[in-house]
């Protein structure tokens, strides 16, 4: 199957500090450029659904919730209908984890990365530290994305460092404001998979819904 085209490319911007690139998705997801994209809550039955568009309002990617299920489920679909990821938390975790498989797989030899928060407690703030799969001991994490509930804005690192990879901030328009849902504005610095951090970004408003359950 043909790679997908890169999203369109942003008027130049500061690039960030990362030089290689970084691929967890797959390396045709890292564009050597500023990424910039609008991630929008879908008003629907079933919870979890967005829209994710570049700047030329092309649709890139899509999530897709489900309507009943054990285990919070998200699948990430590319323009075509064509899954991307399978991001599915944990029934029984100390840290709201979440495991993020390739495709619409869950088999253990498909996993991809693991998200959790890194307290049990964040009133306000909350931290998550992001794992590689052959990151099987989690002693130092792979990437870390800091955020507000509040705010709905949150900044990713490239591990445990202050090396900024893409950030997050919520945009307000007269039919989210209208119909209840979120719509998210999202920078992702060159040769950074946009894929990767798009789940990230689901993942955060995963944590934010459950928060205010």
């Amino acid at each position: 199957m043909a790679a997908p085209p890169l999203p369109a490319p942003p008027p130049a911007e500061p690039s960030g500090g990362i030089v290689e690139p970084v691929p967890v998705v797959a390396p045709h997801f890292c564009a050597p450029y500023v990424v910039q994209l609008s991630i929008k809550e879908k008003f629907s039955l079933r919870e979890g659904d967005f829209t994710i568009t570049d700047t030329n309002g092309a649709v890139v990617i899509t999530v897709k919730g489900a309507f009943i299920s054990i285990h919070n489920r998200r699948l990430l679909l590319d323009a075509n209908g064509n899954p991307l990821l399978c991001m599915r938390e944990k029934v029984i975790s100390m840290h709201n984890t979440w495991e993020v498989y390739r495709g619409d797989s869950t088999k253990s030899s498909d996993l991809l990365f693991t998200a959790k928060k890194s307290s049990i407690l964040q009133p306000f703030k909350t931290e998550m530290f992001i794992y590689l799969a052959s990151n099987t001991s989690h002693e130092v994490c792979d990437f870390k994305m800091k955020g507000s509930f509040k705010e709905r804005a949150c900044s990713f690192y490239l591990g445990n460092t202050d090396t900024l990879i893409a950030q997050m901030h919520r945009e307000h328009s007269a039919t989210s404001t209208l119909l209840g849902t979120d719509h998210y504005g999202l920078t992702v610095f060159p040769n950074v998979d946009y894929v990767f951090i798009s789940a990230l970004v689901v993942i955060l408003q995963e944590l934010h819904t459950d928060k205010n359950d």
